[in-house]
């Protein structure tokens, strides 16, 4: 793991459609985010293939290092490892943990989604750096969410995970200080920072309510 702690505001980067990676958009958009000082950046592109993600996050990089602030690529770990990314985060459809592993061996640091203590405990046991667990509210930053799981769980995944938990989806400015009150690391916000007239104020927000 990099020497930050995975602690805070976990920002994504959530590229949704074209015109955030045009231009200067992609740019701005990440120098907002990373003026919070956010434990990790997540570039994220689901309608994108390999090429467009790597150029993208070639684009990202050196803001991120720049910043002192983590790099990950989700989903693809040929990408992270091409560009120097700093993590990967994987879903259950993506590769287990053991043959990110395996691939990776110890260049980068790996999360895993989760959305059920089941899974969380398959993550843990097969090595991952931290979960992310949820969606912890009803979420619209996912076309097909899983089931909201709530703070009650994800304060008990929290107590037992013994890795970092990044709790994940539907969470807002308000709702954030219910998540850091049960013992996760972190929180993902997306959609509260992205629409927010001041996102590196929002961003800082979130990042406070851990530190409370």
């Amino acid at each position: 793991m990099p020497a930050q702690p995975l602690t805070g505001y976990y920002a994504i980067l959530d590229i949704a459609d074209s015109t955030l990676s045009a231009g200067a958009a992609l740019e701005e958009r990440a120098s907002e985010l990373l003026a919070a000082r956010p434990c990790c950046l997540q570039l994220r592109a689901k309608r994108l293939g390999a090429a467009e993600l790597k150029a993208l996050a070639l684009r990202i990089l050196p803001l991120c290092r720049a910043a002192g602030v983590p790099m990950c690529v989700n989903d693809r770990v040929d990408v992270a490892l091409l560009v120097g990314a700093d993590f990967v985060h994987v879903g259950q459809d993506d590769l287990p943990v053991s043959e990110v592993r395996r691939l990776a061996g110890d260049r980068l640091a790996v999360g895993v989604s989760t959305h059920n203590p089941e899974q969380a405990r398959a993550a843990v046991a097969g090595g991952a750096d931290y979960i992310g667990f949820g969606p912890v509210f009803g979420t619209r930053s996912k076309a097909n969410p899983d089931p909201v799981v709530g703070l009650e769980a994800l304060r008990a995944v929290s107590s037992w995970a013994g890795v970092p938990v990044v709790a994940i989806g539907g969470i807002d400015l308000e709702t954030v200080k219910l998540v850091a009150a049960t013992g996760a690391s972190a929180a993902a916000v997306i959609a509260a920072v992205d629409r927010a007239p001041d996102r590196t104020a929002a961003a800082r927000a979130v990042a406070a309510a851990f530190s409370e």
